[in-house]
């Protein structure tokens, strides 16, 4: 049975994306930092359905325990199907006011993590016979907002860094990225936020996380030829000024 290890896998995204590869067929390696009660419901579930699933706690932003958490994957999973790069950080920060720290931190969640995991993990990715990796940005990356410079900074570092390893990587290894819109609302999001927000959306309403997750299935299963693309699942957001 393939194998599919999802980073973030135990809220928003990544859990749905765990559990729509679950339905696809996959045997699931999750990985969480602090949502594990999310991520083992995700692997009771994973189970029900016959698969195997695995709960893997590590701060993606702390080298060590990224290289001990690779080195745990590679171990338990000799051959790697699908590789979701999905765990990131998100803050709302006045470019003036971020810190070094802030922005060390961004970026070693939201781009080295993805970078890092990905080189530990080549080797087992390598030995599945058509390997995917994905990589989650963000319509932000290419159509910034004020006041998240970090963040922006580190999601266009990650769409440089799919389509590099697109080319790298080819022809054993495909590399694409998902970049959601509007995707769940942020819990602080009042009514007036979410009604300006949902007037800029051509489809006229937010997106789901399983319409994210559908899109990794998609190209898991159904899109053997698709590789250095960056796939916005947006309701026609980014498509306008």
């Amino acid at each position: 049975m393939p194998t599919a290890v999802i980073t973030g896998a135990g809220i928003r995204l990544g859990k749905a994306i765990a559990l729509a590869l679950a339905e696809a067929g996959y045997d699931l390696a999750l990985h969480v930092h602090r949502s594990t009660e999310g991520a083992e419901e995700v692997a009771t579930r994973a189970r029900a359905l016959g698969r195997t699933a695995t709960v893997h706690r590590a701060n993606l932003g702390d080298p060590k325990e990224l290289e001990s958490l690779a080195a745990s994957l590679r171990a338990a999973h000799p051959a790697i199907d699908v590789l979701v790069n999905n765990a990131g950080i998100f803050e709302r920060v006045a470019f003036e006011d971020i810190t070094r720290e802030q922005y060390h931190r961004m970026m070693g969640i939201n781009l080295e993590a993805p970078f890092f995991l990905t080189q530990a993990l080549l080797p087992a990715l390598r030995a599945a016979p058509q390997p995917l990796v994905v990589n989650l940005t963000d319509i932000g990356a290419e159509r910034v907002v004020s006041h998240y410079a970090h963040y922006t900074a580190s999601k266009a570092g990650l769409i440089a860094l799919t389509r590099a390893l697109a080319v790298e990587l080819a022809p054993r290894v495909r590399v694409n990225a998902i970049s959601p819109g509007t995707v769940i609302f942020p819990e602080d999001y009042d009514e007036a936020a979410r009604r300006e927000t949902l007037a800029r959306i051509p489809l006229g309403r937010e997106g789901s996380a399983e319409d994210i997750a559908r899109t990794v299935v998609f190209l898991a299963r159904e899109a053997p030829y698709i590789s250095g693309q960056v796939i916005a699942v947006d309701g026609a957001r980014s498509a306008q000024l």
